[in-house]
């Protein structure tokens, strides 16, 4: 077997490490190592289950793939076995994207002459693995009441399987669907919204524009339209002079 460094110089939180770009100039981790997980949503993904049960952290910590791996092989062994193949279904809810980084170090004789110690000690990929939070899901099965109990005893084997001190929880699922429904019901309230907001209002009808100085003053108003008519009679007969005109 390949020989993997001590978790312990890789257990507690840091900065993340988890640029990658399929462009090799924009890509700030050049060579990103394959994730040891599989799969990720395994078992019967088409029957509804009642009963869900979770396995959360109770530590902040980084997990690595190996780990999740091995955890996830635990419990979908253990639930093959006890409840059925058809009988669950399992998901693991955290993604390794943290890269992990190594300064190898030589030992043994002549090594002062081969290593160049804390020099460019950034250290090359070595693996990847999850940044995880206090009280964050990490395994979640759902499967039918019949099966809490063996449940419960596959998520504690598998919690051997990772550095972290972990506890369960035991909730009803009562959705006929773990996802699509909770998505249809969010467009239905979109579209719901929608409408209240598109109702048509009544009609207003618009009023003649007036000042202040008019509304205080209504003979200005009276005298205007008085001057307004005068000027009409005054242009009249000339238009009507210079058409017969045009005429003759």
């Amino acid at each position: 077997m390949a020989r993997i460094r001590k978790f312990a110089a890789y257990r507690r939180l840091e900065r993340p490490y988890t640029r990658v770009s399929k462009f090799r100039n924009k890509s700030y981790v050049r060579a990103r190592p394959n994730s040891k997980i599989v799969l990720y949503d395994m078992g019967n993904l088409r029957k509804h289950f009642p009963m869900c049960v979770l396995l959360k952290s109770k530590a902040n910590l980084q997990i690595r793939d190996n780990a999740l791996e091995a955890a996830r092989q635990t419990i979908n062994r253990y639930l093959v076995k006890k409840v059925g193949k058809g009988e669950f279904r399992i998901q693991l809810r955290v993604f390794p994207h943290h890269i992990l980084r190594e300064n190898p170090l030589a030992s043994g004789a002549g090594a002062d002459r081969m290593s160049t110690g804390m020099k460019c000690s950034f250290g090359k990929c070595i693996g990847v693995a999850a940044q995880i939070k206090y009280g964050q899901p990490l395994i979640q099965v759902y499967l039918g009441k019949a099966g809490v109990a063996p449940s419960k005893i596959g998520l504690k084997r598998a919690a051997s399987k990772l550095p972290c001190p972990c506890s369960l929880e035991v909730f009803e699922n009562p959705l006929p669907n773990q996802e699509k429904p909770v998505a249809e019901a969010k467009k239905e309230i979109k579209k719901e919204e929608k409408q209240e907001e598109v109702k048509v209002e009544p009609a207003v009808k618009s009023e003649p524009e007036t000042t202040p100085e008019l509304e205080a003053k209504p003979e200005l108003v009276a005298d205007e339209k008085v001057s307004e008519e005068k000027s009409v009679e005054k242009v009249a007969p000339e238009e009507v002079v210079e058409s017969t005109q045009a005429a003759a």
